[in-house]
């Protein structure tokens, strides 16, 4: 979308004042699913809320034990499949059933080794490196034409905006003050917070130009926490979360890389992330309490895995999933699990109007 179109930052819909907290019951916790970005590395949690979903009936679905899901990059796509309803086992197929479609893997042999390297560091110096096609293509045929305002569930989905560079942040109409997003569809804010910067393009989109979210949150932990004490008047120790990560990579400065330059630094944006996810879970800790505070991250040995190396993520990270789901079970099910959350009821639209009755009615009028 050209840059020609009359267009004011996200920032000058600000509100000047703190905004009017909703009510919350005093006797009901505030329950948060959190699930970090890391590409085809999203099978990990996929895989493990298919676990705890299975473990809650034929027909349940894992969503509707949550308050408010948030997720960055593929945690944005799986936060954003949940919320249109589909089951966590669905996610996870889709993980591993068109993860080759959309990050095809290369040879497993020395050519294919060879053309890796080259791609990764060459080529990918200078171009992106997927076509994402094949993406949205996944993401229409799976969420269709459903919008922010149709989700089961609240959201807070980050990206950030490249044109006016800020922070973005997708929600739903779980607020009075949240005026826009409801109508975006749920394949843009998927395909937005997903931009990886060296594996796709950035997304122009309604006159941004938006880029994964992961670059500033990658783990949108505490985003989740302001948006439920900002929106609502539920004290930090009612809050409870379950957060979710696919894999961190360990980073530490080699001997080489203490002498400084741009290419023995050039994987710092995994530092950043790395030391952003450790800070949040770590701030949540202190704010909320260590036992409010429930996170599930793989181990993972070795080499990093990359975002698109789907085949070491089916090898590596699914037959993790059990283990992990065992070691937090009994805490999972009995904060998070025993009951039902109260059903999301999106706050009207400025006119007055149901959100999904003003959804429809856009529809009908065409």
């Amino acid at each position: 979308m050209s840059y020609e179109q009359p267009v004011l930052p996200r920032s000058a819909g600000s509100i000047p004042a703190r905004r009017v907290q909703q009510s919350w019951p005093a006797d009901r916790d505030f329950r948060i699913l959190s699930i970090d970005g890391g590409g085809i590395r999203g099978v990990f949690p996929a895989g493990v809320l298919a676990d705890f979903e299975a473990t809650l009936g034929a027909d349940a679905s894992i969503v509707e034990y949550f308050d408010l899901v948030a997720g960055t990059s593929t945690g944005g796509i799986l936060a954003l499949g949940l919320g249109a309803g589909k089951s966590a086992r669905e996610i996870r197929d889709l993980y591993m059933h068109r993860g080759p479609q959309i990050f095809p893997p290369v040879w497993d042999n020395a050519a294919g080794r060879i053309w890796k390297f080259i791609r990764n560091n060459f080529i990918n110096a200078a171009f992106h490196r997927y076509n994402r096609l094949a993406l949205e293509r996944t993401l229409q045929e799976f969420l269709g034409e459903k919008l922010l305002g149709e989700s089961k569930v609240r959201h807070v989905i980050p990206s950030f905006d490249g044109r006016f560079s800020e922070v973005f942040l997708f929600k739903t109409r779980h607020h009075a003050d949240y005026e826009q997003d409801w109508r975006r569809k749920m394949v843009e804010v998927a395909l937005a917070t997903s931009a990886a910067p060296t594996i796709y393009r950035a997304l122009d989109t309604g006159g941004f130009r938006l880029i994964d979210g992961g670059v500033w949150a990658n783990n949108p932990l505490m985003l989740a926490v302001i948006e439920a004490m900002v929106c609502y008047d539920v004290p930090p120790e009612r809050i409870k979360i379950l957060s979710i990560g696919c894999g961190q990579d360990p980073f530490r400065v080699t001997r080489r890389m203490a002498v400084g330059g741009l290419f023995h630094w050039r994987g710092v944006i995994g530092a950043a992330m790395h030391a952003q996810s450790l800070a949040a879970t770590n701030q949540a800790r202190l704010l909320l309490g260590p036992q409010n505070v429930v996170r599930i991250d793989p181990a993972i040995t070795g080499a990093p895995i990359e975002l698109d190396d789907y085949r070491r993520a089916m090898d590596e990270l699914l037959p993790a999933v059990a283990g992990a789901v065992a070691a937090h079970r009994d805490r999972v099910c009995s904060m998070f699990l025993a009951q039902k959350v109260a059903p999301f009821v999106p706050v009207p639209t400025p006119s007055g109007m149901d959100v999904r009755r003003a959804i429809d009615e856009a529809a009908v009028a065409g």
